[in-house]
């Protein structure tokens, strides 16, 4: 095992965080496996790489020989984290939350070892609690103490509601910590409060208390809000290669380091020589970003995977071929004048996920039929125009009609 300065410049890396910094030295400087504790509550099926970020920390954890271990939270995910939230968050059924930890979990190890990962379900301690445990939970906690949350401060002033069973999120969150006898939990920079929560109970139980590590929210595509589904910025763990390859190649410059930080697995010692480069201007960005790509798309898909998607993103921007376009069997409809309606034509053949999302593609000058781009408001076209034309909507979605 590394000694406690070469680890703690591989655990830094990226991180926004670690309370208390000393304690962990001195946690490492004992010389054993450190238990990691990352908890998530499968909220949804489909992960992305803002979601990858405190996986890709704990494999680095991994790699420096710990132990790591997943709570995945089918007992937390029936109340819903508060945590960042302006209104409570909808409790999810038993059915959604097994249904989304089985694909998160299969998604999860793309990144973290297996062989090394331990995988527990909180539901297992959470739901036999009696009354009595968890009148004896509480009483560990005082309202002002919960209150102290940004998020519940905030809704508190602002007189929005805040239900009494949120409260109890932090503390079962805690109690995890306790279960496992974690030596440090990460999580997102807004889970910071649960994590002290964590190790506020864990003391009062009398054992070694829990160090808390943040990491930050990745960027999205467009470089200015956070990585979001409904904001459309997202590159998907599940995305096809050529897609996710295109998608990464589409991020700002300036946020290459970070991308390779966060989000590649490069060594520390390889990333800080990318940021040294791109801050003395000796960097070729658009170099790193086909090598950022390929390191991605290889990470999710394998190398061939990687190569492929190289040479499909060549053949379609630098030689300007079509993309790949599936066949689509689809039986043309015509209106009263005779014309067949285009946007709802992008929504059956699934180019857009509705009619109306449709219009707005033909307005901003996305869709081409027959490699020839439509002005806006062209929204009904001659059947002879549609039948079997290669209908391409941005760089990367077609399908050939047949």
């Amino acid at each position: 095992m590394l000694g406690v300065e070469e680890q703690m410049k591989v655990i830094e890396s990226g991180a926004m965080q670690i309370v208390p910094q000393e304690e962990l030295k001195k946690k490492l400087a004992k010389g054993t496996p450190l238990n990691i504790k990352l908890g998530v509550d499968p909220t949804s099926p489909d992960l992305h790489l803002g979601h990858a970020v405190p996986l890709r920390k704990m494999r680095q954890f991994q790699d420096l020989g710990h132990n790591v271990t997943l709570i995945i939270g089918n007992g937390t995910a029936l109340i819903g984290d508060p945590s960042g939230r302006d209104s409570t968050r909808p409790p999810l059924t038993e059915e959604q939350v097994e249904a989304n930890a089985k694909t998160y979990v299969e998604q999860a190890m793309k990144i973290l070892d297996p062989e090394k990962t331990t995988i527990v379900h909180n539901g297992d301690w959470i739901k036999p609690l009696t009354l009595q445990d968890m009148l004896g939970l509480m009483s560990q906690f005082t309202v002002a103490r919960i209150l102290e949350r940004e998020d519940f401060s905030n809704r508190y002033q602002n007189h929005l509601p805040i239900a009494l069973h949120e409260f109890i999120y932090p503390v079962l969150q805690a109690y995890d910590s306790v279960m496992i006898n974690a030596d440090l939990e990460m999580g997102g920079n807004d889970q910071i409060f649960n994590l002290l929560a964590g190790r506020d109970l864990m003391e009062k139980r009398g054992m070694e208390p829990q160090v808390a590590l943040t990491m930050p929210l990745l960027e999205g595509t467009d470089g200015h809000k956070k990585m979001s589904k409904s904001y459309g910025n997202y590159v998907g763990l599940t995305d096809e290669p050529a897609d996710m390859y295109g998608k990464v190649m589409s991020i700002p410059d300036e946020l290459l380091g970070r991308y390779y930080r966060l989000a590649s697995t490069l060594p520390v010692e390889e990333v800080d020589a990318i940021d040294a480069s791109l801050a003395e201007g000796t960097a070729d960005p658009y170099a790193l970003k086909r090598r950022l790509a390929a390191n991605i798309v290889e990470l999710y898909h394998g190398a061939q995977a990687a190569q492929d998607a190289a040479a499909a993103f060549d053949a379609l921007f630098k030689e300007h071929q079509r993309p790949h376009a599936p066949e689509v069997a689809c039986e043309l409809t015509v209106n009263d004048e005779g014309k067949v309606y285009l946007p709802a034509l992008l929504a059956q053949v699934g180019l857009a996920k509705s009619a109306g999302e449709g219009r707005r593609l033909i307005d901003g000058g996305g869709v081409r039929v027959n490699d020839e781009p439509l002005a806006p408001k062209t929204y009904n076209l001659d059947p002879s125009q549609v039948e079997g034309a290669f209908i391409q909507v941005g760089k990367r979605r077609a399908v050939q009609l047949v």
